[in-house]
């Protein structure tokens, strides 16, 4: 299924399986739901966690509850708390994502946000 087709349909997060995801520190539980190259997720990051890695992907992120940390690897770091998102392209802004209380993340990436 192409992600420009996607039929009206309404989702119920609490019956989307959630896989884990170990973080250097912590872990994250993503629910993902996939149309093609568009991935939409809600993530939960655990109190303590910290990305295993540097990621490259673009994505639109709101911060449903809690708060995180993200460090560009500039070393700026951006907080994100309830109510607000962030938004990058892919290879624009390599980034790694912190939370020490723990958050929860509704995420949107694909192939739409390739950077030009």
């Amino acid at each position: 299924m192409s992600a420009a087709n996607i039929p009206f349909q309404t989702t119920d997060w609490e019956h989307v399986p959630t896989t884990t995801h170990p973080g250097e520190t912590g872990e994250a539980y993503w629910k993902t739901l996939q149309f093609g190259d568009l991935r939409i997720r809600m993530v939960e990051y655990s109190a303590n966690y910290k990305a295993d890695h540097w990621c490259a992907k673009g994505h639109i992120i709101y911060c449903i509850a809690g708060e995180m940390t993200t460090e560009l690897a500039d070393g700026s770091k951006h907080i994100l708390t309830e109510g607000m998102s962030y938004q990058v392209s892919d290879e624009l802004s390599a980034h790694r994502s912190t939370s020490e209380q723990g958050v929860k993340l509704f995420i949107v990436d694909g192939g739409f946000l390739g950077s030009k």
